[in-house]
């Protein structure tokens, strides 16, 4: 009898421990979803879809800027910058919306977040601004230390093997091993001059990125004007996470394609297009070629996917800890 109210006593432990760690009453969505960001509301505000576009909803709901929000590995929490605070900060919310919470108790301008694939660690860019400067950072969910991971760089996300962290270094596509510091840089500026906001297949041996193949014509000098129209020329590629077999899915015909997100199967990918003066978010379906529209009201744009298929498991639930109380009296 003693040695199992010893046992049940240290399980009790170890839950409670973990809801020093993560919120036991987040619940992660049954069916896949998508966060995006809309301005629909007069601000920006995070919004979540299913993947055919229906069921948009408001997920914020608040009068400050909230934008570039991503889905922890788990699907229970949502990580996000807002302005709420008076500088655009990285803040948590559970998959509903509810408990929205700064990540740091010391503000200071966080953009562009990643989960880390064991849903522990945090990625980011401190926005430097007066130093001219945008640092990588990882930090330890839960924890006030921050670690420069000792380069400057933009749009940073975790592989899925969580040994590497790609992101857009002066220009290229750059993936740095998160325990070493090596770095490579699959594509070559030859191939793509222009190379941004990678993201991950789910197998981790390709990613898609928005980029410019038109930037420099052959004859350009580097520090030559832009030629006319060379912004609409940026696009959405898919490429091997070794850098072979570049392959265009957006044409280049009309406004730039944007901010692109690779379903959790790698069958579709979400990107961001101005239509009619506005921007809003499509997907297309790599196989296929087929584009739908998903979003149609003022302007939405980003994407992050989320599927109960591929999600890390859940963290422990209240509901064991009601069962193990349960069992502890009755014996």
């Amino acid at each position: 009898m003693q040695e199992k109210r010893l046992f049940v006593l240290c399980v009790l432990s170890v839950v409670l421990l973990c809801t020093s760690i993560c919120p036991l009453f987040a619940k992660a969505p049954t069916t896949p979803k998508i966060l995006f960001t809309s301005a629909r509301d007069d601000n920006y505000e995070v919004y979540i879809m299913n993947p055919d576009g229906s069921e948009q909803m408001n997920l914020t709901q608040h009068p400050a800027n909230d934008v570039g929000a991503v889905w922890s590995p788990t699907g229970e929490q949502i990580l996000f910058v807002s302005d709420r605070d008076g500088v655009r900060d990285l803040h948590l919310m559970d998959a509903d919306g509810s408990n929205v919470r700064r990540v740091f108790k010391k503000e200071a301008n966080r953009h562009y977040p990643s989960w880390s694939p064991d849903n522990k660690q945090i990625a980011y860019t401190h926005m430097r601004w007066d130093k001219n400067r945008f640092p990588i950072y990882i930090a330890t969910l839960a924890e006030q230390e921050e670690e420069e991971l000792g380069v400057d760089g933009i749009f940073p996300v975790w592989s899925p093997d969580g040994t590497e962290i790609a992101c857009t270094i002066r220009g290229l596509i750059t993936l740095i091993n998160v325990r070493k510091g090596n770095q490579k840089q699959p594509i070559r500026r030859k191939a793509m001059y222009w190379q941004l906001e990678p993201d991950w297949s789910t197998a981790g041996d390709k990613f898609v990125l928005s980029g410019n193949k038109n930037l420099l014509p052959a004859d350009r000098k580097p520090r030559d004007p832009f030629p006319p129209g060379w912004i609409d020329k940026q696009t959405i590629y898919i490429v091997n996470r070794d850098g072979t077999d570049l392959r265009q899915l957006v044409g280049e015909a009309g406004p730039k394609a944007q901010y692109p997100a690779l379903s959790p199967n790698g069958d579709t990918v979400l990107y961001t297009q101005e239509i009619n003066g506005e921007f809003q978010i499509l997907k297309l379906d790599i196989n296929s070629d087929v584009q739908t529209q998903l979003t149609h009201i003022d302007w939405n744009f980003g994407g992050d996917w989320f599927d109960p298929a591929y999600a890390l498991p859940v963290s422990p639930q209240p509901q064991l800890l009601t069962t193990i109380w349960g069992e502890l009296k009755r014996e």
